[in-house]
This record gives C-alpha cells, sequence and structure tokens, in this order.
C-alpha cells in the first residue's frame, strides 16, 4: 500500500481519533497532520507485526497524548486575549456534545471508543491499547452507558 493510498483511506478516521481526543477541529487536524508526517517517516520501517490501522492509531494515540501533557503544562486561557482564535460552531448540535463528552473520559477511555466509534474491531482495538479482547469489550460497553448518561442527563438521546 503506497503513502497516498494510506492517507486517502485512514485521513477521516484519524481525524475522528483526534477529534475524540481534543474536541477541537483545528487541532484535531494538526494532530492528524503529525501523525501522517510521523507515518510517512516511519513507513519504511513499519515491520508488518500489526496492521496499517493499528500501527497507525497507536502514533495518533500517542500524538493526542502528547497534546494533552503540553495543554496541562501551557492552558489556553494562560494566553493573551489578542491570540485567541474563535472556533465555529458544529453543524450537528448532537455530534458536538458526543465529541465534547468524549473528551471528558479518561485518556484510555476516549482512544478506546473513538476507535469503536470507527467501526475498528475490538481485537484490533485490544492491540492498541495492550488490553484483552474481553478488557476491551466491558470498556466499551461501560464508556457507552456512561455517554448514553451523559445525554439522557441532558434530555438528549
Amino acid at each position: 500500500m503506497t503513502f497516498e493510498e494510506i492517507y486517502k483511506s485512514y485521513w477521516n478516521k484519524i481525524f475522528r481519533v483526534c477529534m475524540g481526543y481534543v474536541n477541537d477541529r483545528d487541532l484535531a487536524q494538526d494532530i492528524a497532520q503529525e501523525t501522517f508526517i510521523t507515518v510517512w517517516q516511519q513507513l519504511p520501517k513499519f515491520r508488518n507485526e500489526s496492521s496499517i490501522g493499528t500501527w497507525m492509531y497507536r502514533i495518533a494515540a500517542n500524538h493526542c497524548l502528547r497534546q494533552i501533557e503540553k495543554t496541562k503544562r501551557l492552558r489556553r486561557d494562560d494566553f493573551p486575549a489578542q491570540l485567541a482564535v474563535k472556533e465555529e460552531p458544529a453543524p450537528d448540535e448532537n455530534v458536538q456534545l458526543l465529541y465534547q463528552y468524549i473528551s471528558e473520559l479518561q485518556e484510555i477511555d476516549r482512544l478506546i471508543i473513538s476507535m469503536e466509534l470507527e467501526e475498528l474491531p475490538q481485537a484490533e482495538i485490544a492491540r492498541v491499547v495492550g488490553m484483552t479482547d474481553a478488557n476491551v469489550r466491558v470498556r466499551v460497553h461501560r464508556i457507552k452507558e456512561k455517554l448514553i448518561l451523559k445525554f439522557s442527563s441532558h434530555g438528549r438521546r
């Protein structure tokens, strides 16, 4: 598979996983781009020990975790007001709420549910996060329950 084919096949999936982590469109695009730069640089070293998707999701997760650490060290509120960028409202309020609720989850749960929403097989999710298949199934169920509870507490389904 060429890099161009990989990019076309995985861009939207990687972007949505990043969006689930950071709940910020511009930042998610930046992280997705960083992910693909890393993929491009490391592709010759890829040893096919896992699927290309699993490898890429792990790279994306690592970039997201690094970004979260950076954000913890320097919060956006610390930026001068003239540098603040206005975010465009999301076209679908329920999707925006979903990203917000996902961003409030623990880091590992964000990764798991983001990949679940991308319809990755749970066995592949387990390989990315280093858990057993059974553990991932239980986590997915619990995460979905948490998200449903958040939606219902705001009068949504």
